[in-house]
């Protein structure tokens, strides 16, 4: 994976069977400063993400071999890479299974290729772990609520001492949400601190991460020892 914070270049990866878009948006993404490459089916985009280890993927739905939705869930298996989810319809069902599958966003054709790569842009600002181990510095100690253990630094999660595999975005929430122990978190606060203040959609886009995050802690919303609900608000770390 690239150094977002060093002199690599980021790469980014396009799945979509429209090659007219493809070559649209990768246009803009090159002006940006990243490598592109392309696919243009569900196989090809699998077989590209194994080569070419991208930061993100912005990746089709509606894709021929195998849709977006199976080529997402084939690729958490491997990658961490950010994913964008283009989807032609704007329908909730869409962008529930989008992130189930492990999408981070999404974005509803048609769409502007500059607000694509504002997103794309925006997400990849947010501090990760790279290769090499780094992360963010020693002033952000590990967080301990409970059995939960977050270490922002190694962006590591325990829970009873084992650790939990989170996607980058579960983590981004689940930090967020430490940080600030007791106090509740609005879903457009959640949003501002992980997607960024100009993100525009579903504000259900929370509730869907924060429902992956709570399996993967094995945390029951009933009787939560994490993440409790605030109804018609947000989200608590812990009952306050």
């Amino acid at each position: 994976m690239s150094d977002t914070a060093g002199t690599e270049t980021l790469r980014a990866l396009i799945v979509d069977d429209e090659v007219p878009l493809t070559t649209v948006v990768g246009s803009y993404l090159v002006k940006n400063g990243f490598e592109v490459h392309t696919a243009h089916d569900g196989p090809a985009g699998l077989s590209q993400a194994r080569h070419v280890d991208p930061d993100v993927v912005v990746l089709d739905v509606g894709l021929p071999g195998m849709d977006g939705f199976e080529v997402c869930r084939q690729l958490r298996t491997f990658s961490d890479a950010y994913v964008v989810m283009l989807t032609a319809r704007d329908t909730e069902v869409d962008t529930v299974v989008g992130l189930s599958v492990g999408a981070d966003d999404y974005v509803t054709k048609p769409f502007s290729p500059r607000e694509l790569v504002a997103r794309v842009q925006a997400m990849l600002r947010r501090p990760r772990r790279d290769n090499r181990g780094r992360g963010l510095s020693s002033e952000h100690p590990p967080r301990e609520i409970g059995a939960l253990r977050v270490d922002p630094a190694s962006r590591e999660v325990h829970v009873d001492g084992s650790e939990i595999l989170l996607t980058r975005t579960e983590f981004d929430i689940l930090a967020a949400l430490s940080a600030r122990p007791g106090l509740v978190m609005g879903r457009r606060q959640l949003i501002e601190a992980v997607w960024g203040g100009n993100w525009v959609g579903n504000d259900n886009i929370v509730d869907v991460h924060v429902g992956h995050l709570r399996r993967k802690l094995g945390d029951d919303p009933a009787q939560p020892r994490f993440v409790s609900t605030v109804r018609g608000v947000g989200y608590r770390m812990g009952k306050g």
